[in-house]
């Protein structure tokens, strides 16, 4: 038995390769499957079974595509949802074997109504490995404010209440040396406090998660679970609805977005289809030098989630700027959240924009000494930090001003367009992204800083609130 998890990091994503005697099974592919194929043919084996923990709402999943090209069955939990496509519905604790080892599916829902944990069985009986999807994290459980966005008589009070009942009664019973192989870890949208972990024994998440803590009541865990919760990004029901009702292959989004355009056809497309440009450079590079109306989100971070973030529509026409090499990539990207709709890149990248004597803009980034220096002798300086609610209560800027990049059109009504704001996140990578937005909406007076929020605290010159745990704030 051979079982491999392929972490995608910027999706903090995890599927997983199965195998046993020549039969593979994979669990909650990504968009792009010939990784799967490709493992699966160099060990001489065949994808026999897709098993989907839930209707994804962060990523499209790649289920659709690896059925169509390797014959394998979809799989899914319990569900009353019709799919666009061929889906095997497995009952509450109904058994596949996978080669020498079997899979049990565990009802879970609460995270999702038809979310599934897939309990693994070895030859001789023993139960080894849980695959728990959105239901258990490591240091956390799934959100439980996402199925009501596609099913409107569902809350998330009852949906909270339901993954009460599945932990108690389908994880908790379970020995401690199962180990837990989750669908995230830190960074994914799906959970407020995961670790950075991505694997754990059962038993140790039975001492250390608070949602499994012994003697907890339901009022308690409800409580808990819905307390600091904040509005998922835009595009989670589309992409729920993608998983629901199938999608284009992404072998024919990479042909549409792959299109290498003269700068002259990139400009007729940016003004002939109103796409939005996304520069995917690192964001010190990009301030210099930028095609107007860019944003930038580099690629260099966690690139499909703020970009699905900040354009909330997967149906936006995208145009790409990237380094020469990673224009694939990006769009590859794009796909994963659901953006299929990629009208090609620049050919050349901004060197040929400027090549071509076409008009350029730029964003001021100054260093966090300097801005220090610009407090000291001037009053009334305006400080907005971009980063997350939970970060910015744990430590800031005395009298800053918060508008997280996930909110970031709440600038359009709280500040004053005629005012200059230094804006900063934790590193500088969502502060570009931030003044990018904001600048493609005619906002112009932002000045970014350098290195953030890290940069200001090192140079001990600015009034920093008392550092309160970001645990005790949950």
């Amino acid at each position: 038995m051979k079982i491999e998890q392929l972490y995608t990091g910027c999706l903090a994503e995890a599927a997983y390769y199965i195998e046993s005697k020549g039969e593979v099974a994979i669990i909650d592919p990504l968009r792009e499957v010939d990784q799967y194929i490709e493992m699966a043919e160099e060990n001489n084996a065949k994808i026999t079974y897709i098993f989907e923990t839930h209707f994804h709402a962060d990523f499209v999943s790649g289920h659709v595509d690896l059925a169509k090209k390797t014959g394998a069955t979809i799989v899914y939990g319990p569900t009353t949802m019709e799919t666009g496509f061929g889906a095997y519905i497995a009952k509450d604790n109904e058994e596949f074997k996978l080669g020498d080892v079997t899979i049990k599916a565990l009802h879970t829902p609460g995270h999702t109504m038809e979310s599934t944990s897939y309990l693994l069985i070895d030859e001789n009986g023993k139960e080894k490995a849980i695959f728990t999807g959105d239901t258990l994290f490591i240091g956390d459980v799934g959100r439980p404010d996402l199925a009501h966005k596609v099913i409107a008589e569902m809350t998330q009070e009852k949906l909270a209440n339901h993954l009460y009942d599945s932990l108690q009664s389908k994880i908790l019973p379970l020995n401690d040396d199962i180990i837990v192989y989750p669908g995230h870890g830190a960074g994914s949208p799906c959970g407020k406090k995961m670790s950075s972990e991505t694997t754990d024994t059962l038993g140790n998440q039975k001492k250390t998660n608070y949602a499994l803590r012994e003697g907890i009541t339901r009022e308690e865990f409800v409580r808990e679970l819905l307390e600091g919760l904040t509005p998922p990004p835009g595009y989670f029901p589309q992409n729920v609805l993608m998983n629901i009702k199938g999608y284009e292959s992404i072998d024919n989004v990479l042909d549409k977005g792959t299109q290498a355009l003269s700068p002259e056809a990139f400009e007729a497309a940016m003004a002939e289809t109103d796409a939005i440009v996304i520069d995917t450079r690192a964001a010190q590079v990009f301030k210099d030098s930028f095609v107007p109306g860019s944003i930038n989100i580099g690629i260099d971070g966690s690139f499909a989630i703020w970009a699905g973030t900040v354009i909330p529509d997967v149906t936006t026409p995208i145009l790409i700027v990237a380094e020469e090499g990673r224009e694939e990539e990006a769009i590859i990207r794009l796909a994963r959240v659901g953006f299929d709709n990629t009208l090609g890149y620049l050919k050349g990248g901004i060197g040929a924009w400027k090549g071509a004597d076409l008009k350029t803009d730029w964003i001021t980034s100054l260093e966090a000494s300097t801005l220090a220096t610009v407090m000291h002798d001037e009053e009334g300086v305006e400080i907005l930090d971009v980063r997350k609610k939970s970060e910015f209560d744990s430590e800031h800027i005395i009298d800053a001003i918060n508008i997280p990049l996930d909110y970031y059109k709440d600038a359009l009504t709280t500040l004053d367009k005629s005012k200059y704001y230094y804006v900063h996140c934790a590193g500088g990578y969502r502060s570009m992204t931030f003044i990018s937005a904001m600048k493609r909406l005619g906002w112009h007076k932002f000045i970014d800083v350098k290195g953030g929020f890290g940069a200001m605290k090192e140079t001990q010159r600015f009034e920093l609130t008392e550092y309160i745990c970001p645990s005790t704030l949950l």
